[in-house]
């Protein structure tokens, strides 16, 4: 994404409007909050048979929090938190004014600084961490947004929550980038990459799709995460997949449209011969003819000038791959 002007935003100066923008850094989203739950045995086992976690490490009397279950134990359910700042609504409402009226959540994410148990009661409080200047973007022009959300138990930090939204102008009717856009083919966004799946990526520029393999227990894993999900091991290596795999499960996106893409188009769930599973394109076979246990084989396309995507190729012909259902 550029910072170079457009022609459809922003009546107030870009250097005034920002200055205006950074004085909401640091200002509190919402009142300091208590967990309206504290947490416990049954929503960890609901969380984890929605997920198809089996993890022993989230059962019996010893058992923490599914780390990922972080934000959903400072969430207010239907009734929600009382005390609410006016500081995000001032600033939303100060990017209405000037053009950037529409939304769009972006990214989030989350550091675990130690695991969660059952009778830990948390609290947290959120405040706006930053609002970028402005960006140009294939959407539109507009700020990213980031607030932060601290979570702790008696007083002892546990988690960081952030998650950024991009409130952007839309392209006016006849602008020149209104123009621009529908005379230049979209690029697919980008990837979130970030320490803990760089390593991914960097086999992808090599045309090599790397797993993580458990330095302790030699467990596989995908997609790549900061530890082990077996034995809870921080230590692993990445080992190079073969490639090979069937599709588990797929589904063919008709809707919604969306730039870059193409729809309808197939994306699968496919398991590697080596056991894990990762989500993918099924590419070269007409979507209605992608099948639950066919098999493919790993390929690499060039989404455009900047990145390249691990994608996925029936083996054989599509009449054929589906005979093994």
């Amino acid at each position: 994404m550029g910072t170079e002007a457009v022609d459809d935003v922003d009546p107030i100066g870009d250097e005034e409007l920002y200055e205006r923008l950074k004085t909401y850094e640091g200002r509190p989203t919402a009142a300091p909050g208590i967990g309206k739950d504290p947490v416990n045995e049954p929503m960890i086992r609901h969380w984890c048979e929605a997920m198809g976690d089996t993890n022993p490490a989230y059962t019996g009397p010893d058992g923490i929090a599914p780390p990922t279950m972080l934000q959903a134990w400072t969430m207010g359910g239907l009734s929600g938190y009382a005390e609410r700042s006016g500081a995000y609504d001032e600033l939303s409402a100060l990017l209405d004014s000037v053009g950037c009226t529409s939304i769009v959540a972006t990214d989030c994410e989350q550091e675990y600084l130690r695991p969660l148990r059952p009778g830990d009661r948390i609290t947290f409080d959120s405040v706006i961490e930053s609002v970028s200047p402005r960006k140009t973007t294939k959407l539109g022009a507009g700020h990213f947004i980031t607030t932060r959300m601290d979570i702790r138990v008696d007083g002892e930090p546990v988690g960081t929550h952030r998650f950024r939204v991009l409130k952007y102008a839309p392209p006016k009717a006849g602008s020149a980038s209104r123009r621009q856009n529908e005379s230049h083919p979209s690029r697919r966004p980008s990837p979130v990459i970030n320490r803990d799946n760089a390593g991914f990526w960097d086999g992808v520029e090599e045309h090599r799709l790397l797993i993580q393999r458990c330095a302790d227990c030699a467990e596989l894993r995908f997609p790549w995460l900061p530890g082990c999900g077996g034995c809870g091991s921080p230590r692993w290596e990445a080992v190079e997949a073969s490639g090979g795999g069937t599709v588990y499960s797929y589904v063919v996106m008709h809707h919604p449209p969306f730039p870059a893409f193409d729809p309808p188009y197939a994306v699968g769930l496919i398991e590697l011969a080596e056991g894990v599973r990762m989500v993918g394109n099924v590419v070269g076979v007409p979507c209605d003819e992608v099948r639950i246990g066919m098999r493919v084989r790993l390929d690499f396309i060039k989404a455009d000038e900047a990145q390249e995507l691990p994608v996925f190729r029936p083996l054989v012909d599509a009449a054929t791959a589906a005979g093994v259902v």
